[in-house]
């Protein structure tokens, strides 16, 4: 019986034709860019789609980018364990939107920039390039390699898929389309996953309805299990989700991700005009926001159907993660086809997020690193090289998978980069030593938060879990599991003794990161640089005092001692200093 936990079947033949030919198609709309643009060889053709994209797809591959395999499993756990509070998410990309669309598209469309990291030699100098380009390099491939492991996992445990099976298969299938068609490719590949995304969580919902007998049902329960209590206007900081950690803390986080990430800002500078990259984000904004009201909405009816049985709770699933698959085979195995048509859509997930970064990662290694040091170049050799570090780029990722609790990372790395960025945009004083310096700075205290964060896990008064119960099963093998956060597979370390800061500091909501590392480094990058303009015109004044008095000095006549003509000349000399 539906929701009484206990084992649940696995995938069946046509489960894997529908997820298999999923795949195909979505290796089939990257053959079929190449052979469309096969007379089109060149580096922007590849990395930038010729720079006549239009609002539509880019608006969609925006969304899917970000919308990885985490999210359509991740985001309904979300709502199962902790309520709705996610879905104030919303403002956050409505803010996150208006900030990317009308201040760093335009910077960044106008500059005709490939990488989004030449700014910062236009503004301060190609070292401060460099890092943040590594930055940028080591936080995406940490990311993606969240991205890759933690479904796969979670749906080899429940589906029974071959897990390096799935590794291998996501690896092979983002190299050829990304490899032969470009950022074309992967935009239009997006468009495919973002539709089978939505029509998985469609299906969920549509069936979980059907079973508990509509969505009033479902959100009566939901209402009854208290996780319709969206809005928590507490504001301390050490909670993990309230309306002032999502507003303020997720639009900040949001726009680091937006606004400075190459694989968001490689799609919105390919578009063809600056009108078709604003319409762009706004679009992608609608779509963000219908997605996560899916996957809550997912949630809800998970929570419905299991409210009386917690299948975390009773042993039939391990961690959080794995929720949302091990219901869908619970409710949907009678129906041949429809649980691969779910897993199409986690992998789908998995797919645009590694496409992207695949080809963010190219776009940077070959704007940054290699063509300033590459003279003598054809586009030929450019182009072919482009296509090499494609496939080269999906081994970068895979050295990620042992660093499962990765996500943060955009908190602890965006938000010093993005500090960097509008310090630069807004202020005429930082130079490069002080701005570097701010970097630094807000880099170290978010890793420093972020990583005591992950060996010390804020306790269950900060992160709020709802009551879950067993009451309802068939069997239940255990009352004692602890449940995890959805946005984390597992914790690095664990620590049986807390030390004081482990429950202020380190509590701090990941939410908030981004906000530390802008603020930190602004401020210090702001205050450092002012030290260094005083320190620098007090050593000048120095100087031309200095030389002043000597200047004076010789007008005396004070170097008697000296024959004339040497006199003469020294004073030729000064003067002329």
């Amino acid at each position: 019986m539906v929701g009484t936990g206990g084992p649940v079947p696995t995938f069946s033949v046509w489960d894997y034709v529908v997820f298999i030919g999923i795949v195909v198609g979505a290796s089939g709309i990257g053959l079929f860019q190449a052979i469309r643009s096969r007379k089109e060889t060149s580096s922007e053709e590849f990395l930038l789609g010729g720079r006549q994209m239009t609002a539509v797809p880019v608006a969609m591959s925006l969304t899917a980018s970000f919308m990885s395999g985490i999210t359509v499993i991740g985001t309904p756990a979300e709502a199962y364990l902790y309520g709705t509070a996610f879905w104030l998410f919303g403002f956050s990309y409505a803010l996150m939107s208006i900030v990317t669309a009308e201040l760093f598209v335009p910077l960044f469309y106008r500059l005709r920039i490939t990488s989004a990291y030449e700014y910062l030699e236009m503004r301060f100098s190609r070292p401060i390039r460099i890092i943040g380009t590594s930055m940028y390099i080591v936080q995406t491939a940490l990311y993606t390699g969240l991205v890759i492991y933690a479904p796969a996992l979670a749906l080899n445990q429940i589906t029974g898929l071959d897990l390096w099976g799935v590794l291998v298969a996501t690896g092979a299938v983002c190299i050829i389309y990304c490899t032969v068609g470009g950022l074309k490719a992967v935009i239009w590949t997006d468009v495919l996953q973002m539709v089978v995304m939505l029509v998985g969580f469609v299906a969920v919902i549509a069936r979980g309805a059907v079973v508990q007998g509509g969505l009033t049902k479902i959100f009566e329960d939901a209402g009854e299990g208290g996780r319709l209590d969206t809005f928590d206007f507490d504001p301390d900081p050490r909670k993990r989700h309230t309306f002032w950690t999502i507003v303020i803390g997720g639009s900040i986080m949001w726009a680091s991700i937006y606004s400075i990430n190459q694989s968001q800002v490689q799609r919105y500078i390919s578009c063809r005009t600056l009108g078709h990259a604003k319409m762009a984000l706004y679009i992608n904004m609608v779509g963000l926001w219908v997605t996560v009201s899916l996957a809550m909405l997912s949630g809800l009816t998970m929570y419905s159907i299991y409210k009386k049985c917690d299948p975390i709770t009773n042993d039939d699933v391990a961690t959080s993660d794995q929720l949302l698959p091990y219901m869908v085979m619970d409710i949907l195995a009678d129906y041949p086809g429809i649980p691969g048509l779910f897993v199409a859509a986690a992998y789908s997930g998995t797919l645009s997020t590694v496409s992207s970064s695949i080809n963010a990662l190219v776009a940077v290694t070959m704007e940054d690193f290699i063509i300033p040091l590459w003279k003598n170049r054809t586009e030929k050799q450019v182009t072919w090289l482009n296509m090499g570090l494609s496939q080269t780029g999906e081994l970068q990722i895979y050295k990620a998978l042992l660093f499962q609790a990765a996500l943060a990372i955009f908190g602890m790395i965006s938000g010093p980069l993005l500090g960097l960025y509008l310090l630069g945009m807004f202020f005429r004083t930082p130079n490069s030593i002080g701005s570097l310096s701010g970097l630094l700075i807000g880099l170290a205290l978010t890793l420093w938060v972020g990583i005591g964060a992950q060996i010390y896990p804020a306790t269950a008064d900060k992160t709020n879990p709802l009551l879950l119960t067993v009451i309802g099963c068939n069997s239940t093998m255990s009352q004692n599991h602890t449940t995890q956060p959805p946005w984390t597979t597992c914790v690095i370390f664990s620590a049986s003794v807390r030390p004081p800061l482990a429950d202020s500091w380190y509590s701090l909501s990941y939410l908030y990161f981004s906000v530390l590392g802008v603020i930190a480094t602004m401020v210090s990058g702001f205050l450092i640089s002012i030290v260094l303009l005083c320190f620098l015109a007090n050593l000048l004044q120095a100087q031309h005092t200095k030389e002043k008095i000597i200047v004076q000095g010789i007008d005396n006549n004070a170097f008697t001692e000296f024959p004339p003509e040497m006199l003469s000349k020294d004073r030729e000399v000064i003067t002329k200093l």
